[in-house]
């Protein structure tokens, strides 16, 4: 990993998307009480991911009147 990569990763605000687990190796849940996000290791939600759409060919077309 580079200086600059690893520059970037310090002072970036994105999510990491990695989640928390405790001792034994499960998922930690999400305590809905506090401000923090404790599902995750750096405290914030990712942001969620567009889909892939609909593949080209597909019979699943929207209606037209």
């Amino acid at each position: 990993m580079s200086f600059w990569s690893k520059l970037k990763s310090i002072f970036s605000s994105d999510a990491s998307g990695e989640r928390a687990r405790d001792s034994k190796g499960r998922y930690v849940a999400d305590d809905p009480k506090t401000a923090r996000n404790e599902a995750y290791k750096d405290g914030k939600t990712p942001t969620k991911k567009r889909g892939r759409g609909r593949p080209k060919g597909s019979k699943n077309k929207p209606k037209t009147k």
